[in-house]
C-alpha cells in the first residue's frame, strides 16, 4: 500500500510538474505575441475640417467608450484596478506622458481601427473591433475631436494580468483585437441617421466586442472573474424578452435598471451607454427586435 501511495504522489507531483511548464510555456508565449509585428496595409483617414465634425466626435467619444476607458479629458484612467489585475489606459492627449503626439493619419487608423501600435504590435486591451466598422466621416469626427483635447499630464498604458489570463493568451484562449479583426474588409458606407434596423446595425456593432458578431452571448474572453457572461440579445430566449417596448429599453441604457427595477450588472458600459441620443438607441433597439434567434 506505501508502494502505491508513493507512486501515485510522485505521479501527482510529476503531472504537477508538466502542468506548471505548460502554463510557463503559455505566458512565455504570450509575452512572444505582445512583442510580435503584426503587417496591415493601413488607409489613412484624412484629417477633417468639417464644422460639424467635433460636435459629433465629442459625441462619439462620450458614448461609445472612449471616456470611459481614456477618461473624460483623455489623460488615461485605471479602469481595472485590483490587487491581481491593473488596466490603465494611455494618455491621449497631447500633453506630457501622451502617446498620440507624433500620430500621423495613418497611426489614427492603425490604432483604431486595427488594434495595432505605430511600431506595429498589437495592443492588447483596445476594443478596436468594436470601432472597425466605425464609417470614415464618424472615424474623421472622432479622431478631430480627441486631437482636440486640451494637453494633459498623464502615463502610458499599463496591463498587470493574472498569470492565468496570460496563459490563455498565450495559449490562443483569449485574443487581442488585431486577432479578432477581418483587416481586409473595408469600413462601411455612411447609414442615414434614424430610428431604423439599418442605423441599429452601425450602432450595434459596438456591443460585438462583449456580446460576439451575432450578438449571441457567451463568456467574455480576459475579463475579470467577476464578469458573467454577456447576454444573448437576439430575441428567442435572451434578455430581449423583458423588453417589449423601445421606452423600457431606453430607459435601462440611460439607468441600468430592468423594467422590473433589479440591476444590470457593472459590468455593462453604463457610463458610455447612458449618452446615447434616443434615435441611436431606439434604433438599436429596432435591430436587436430584428435580429434572428439564436
Amino acid at each position: 500500500m506505501k508502494k502505491v501511495i508513493r507512486r501515485a504522489g510522485i505521479a501527482l507531483i510529476a503531472l504537477l510538474i508538466v502542468i506548471a511548464a505548460i502554463a510557463g510555456a503559455a505566458v512565455w508565449m504570450g509575452q512572444r505575441k505582445l512583442v510580435r509585428q503584426v503587417d496591415v496595409r493601413v488607409v489613412p483617414v484624412a484629417y477633417t475640417r468639417d464644422r460639424a465634425a467635433l460636435p459629433q466626435g465629442k459625441y462619439l467619444f462620450e458614448s461609445r467608450g472612449c471616456a470611459e476607458c481614456h477618461g473624460s479629458d483623455g489623460r488615461g484612467v485605471a479602469f481595472i484596478d485590483k490587487p491581481e489585475m491593473r488596466v490603465k489606459s494611455p494618455n491621449i492627449t497631447t500633453g506630457p506622458g501622451g502617446v498620440v503626439s507624433s500620430y500621423n493619419e495613418g497611426d489614427w487608423v492603425r490604432a483604431i481601427r486595427h488594434g495595432v501600435s505605430p511600431g506595429g504590435h498589437a495592443l492588447f486591451l483596445m476594443p478596436s473591433e468594436d470601432y472597425n466598422r466605425m464609417s470614415d466621416p464618424d472615424f474623421a469626427a472622432l479622431v478631430a475631436y480627441v486631437r482636440s483635447l486640451p494637453p494633459a499630464k498623464g502615463e502610458p498604458a499599463e496591463v498587470r494580468l493574472p498569470f492565468i489570463v496570460r496563459a490563455l493568451y498565450g495559449a490562443g484562449v483569449i485574443k487581442d483585437a488585431s486577432e479578432k479583426i477581418d483587416h481586409k474588409r473595408a469600413p462601411p458606407a455612411p447609414v442615414p441617421v434614424g430610428a431604423t434596423v439599418e442605423h441599429g446595425a452601425y450602432v450595434a456593432a459596438i456591443c460585438q466586442g462583449c456580446h460576439r458578431d451575432h450578438l449571441e452571448g457567451g463568456l467574455v474572453g480576459g475579463a475579470p472573474p467577476e464578469w458573467p457572461p454577456a447576454a444573448n440579445l437576439t430575441p428567442s430566449g435572451g434578455v430581449m424578452a423583458r423588453y417589449d417596448s423601445a421606452e423600457k429599453f431606453v430607459a435601462m441604457m440611460r439607468t441600468g435598471n430592468r423594467p422590473d427595477g433589479s440591476k444590470v450588472n457593472d459590468a455593462m458600459p453604463f457610463m458610455s451607454l447612458r449618452n446615447m441620443n434616443d434615435t441611436d438607441l431606439n434604433a438599436v433597439y429596432a435591430y436587436l427586435r430584428s435580429l434572428p434567434a439564436r
